[in-house]
């Protein structure tokens, strides 16, 4: 019996690909008709169709068109060698993205972006990274970061971590306290708390303060930290609460 020759319109019923993408694929030399009939109409035969169901599984695995040309070319032997190596990369891919998704969730559900560990893994550099080049680029100069940054070198990383724990624990009873006035005695006994904890590292003069405090409520990533630990308001309760401190401090 005689194998029928399957025309375009076959072909698309049988796979689910489009006309036009058999016209690419013939066009770029990649998938070629077996026939071409008086009238110019493309025929193809069994042997054509396991040949673009590969090219169709190959661009499933994330290989270019140019690629699945070349490999098409090789031994079956050669072909696996290259699957396999791609069958790893797509591992390392599927961790990447299972990272991104833990990323947005954490995002979404209202942590911060600085405590996000989506660069950790990139040649970019992880956020909390990227802000400390940013306050070496723009403080790097002055006395009070070089002593910051000098008393930094001196902690282990695990009094790093105990120091940042610290502090979030700080901010965190700060937001316990945002019913009350910025200028009550709980909320300025852990403003002394806060500057405390920061005069392990620098000099906290009335200017400096006014600076970080103007930061906190003014750079849109600081009122995100904070406001994962209470409400929307909190960046700016912060703001007024050092203020007032400062004001109380430079008044007497």
């Amino acid at each position: 019996m005689k194998k029928p020759l399957l025309a375009v319109k076959d072909i698309v019923q049988i796979t689910g690909i489009t006309s036009r993408t058999l016209h690419y694929y013939d066009r770029i030399d990649l998938f070629k008709p077996t026939h071409l009939t008086e009238k110019g109409y493309r025929l193809y035969d069994r042997s054509s169709l396991e040949k673009l169901q590969t090219i169709l599984f190959l661009k499933e695995l994330d290989f270019s068109l140019k690629e699945i040309a070349d490999i098409l070319k090789l031994t079956r032997q050669e072909q696996n060698q290259i699957l396999k190596e791609q069958r790893q990369a797509l591992i390392l891919r599927k961790e990447r993205l299972e990272t991104i998704m833990e990323a947005l969730e954490e995002y979404v559900s209202g942590n911060d972006i600085s405590n996000l560990q989506l660069f950790n893994s990139t040649s970019v550099l992880p956020l909390k990274e990227q802000y400390a080049n940013e306050a070496r680029f723009f403080y790097g100069e002055t006395e009070a970061y070089k002593e910051f940054n000098d008393s930094l070198e001196e902690l282990s990383p695990d009094d790093k971590e105990e120091s940042f724990q610290a502090m979030e624990d700080i901010f965190k009873r700060i937001a316990s306290c945002i019913d009350q006035d910025p200028s009550s005695n709980e909320v300025q006994r852990l403003i002394e708390e806060w500057k405390n904890n920061l005069m392990q590292f620098m000099t906290c003069d009335a200017e400096l303060l006014a600076c970080i405090a103007h930061t906190y409520k003014f750079d849109a990533r600081f009122k995100n930290y904070f406001n994962q630990y209470g409400n929307e308001e909190l960046a700016d309760f912060l703001y007024s609460a050092i203020m007032h401190n400062i004001n109380r401090e430079t008044s007497q």
